[in-house]
Formats: C-alpha cells, structure tokens, sequence
C-alpha cells in the first residue's frame, strides 16, 4: 500500500523528493500518512478534494482486495 500511495504522489507533485509517507498500524487498519511540500498540497488536494478522493478510493480498492482497512492521511 505503501508505494502505490508513493507512486501516486509523486506522480501528481513538481517535488517528487520531498514526497514521503509513512505507516502505522492502529489495531486492525492500517495508517498511511502523506507529506508533501507545501507547494504541491494543492495539487495533492485538488480542486473541492476531488484528487484526494480520488486517491483515498484507489487505495482503499487495492486494500479490499487484500482484506485490509487503510485510513489515508494528508498532513501539512
């Protein structure tokens, strides 16, 4: 989950390098929290977050098929 997350990200960003993200486990699901600069939240985001939904559903597919929950943070 982690690198498609990556893949993603990097992939919509003009800073791919400063793209990081990170996992934790929180009981049963599974954390991934997204830091990109702070220029490319934006893009990230997307307009009304329709980019962000966009990832959260994409990961959240690929979670389902590997009978997981995944919870999608974009932090600043």
């Amino acid at each position: 989950m982690k690198e498609l997350l990556e893949v993603i990200a990097k992939s919509l960003v003009e800073h791919p390098d400063e793209v990081e993200v990170t996992e934790k486990e929180s009981g049963s699901t599974l954390v991934l929290e997204l830091r990109v600069a702070s220029a490319d939240m934006g893009k990230v985001i997307g307009k009304q977050g329709r980019i962000a939904k966009a990832i959260h559903s994409v990961v959240k597919a690929a979670a389902t098929r590997e009978d997981r929950k995944v919870v999608v943070d974009i932090l600043q």
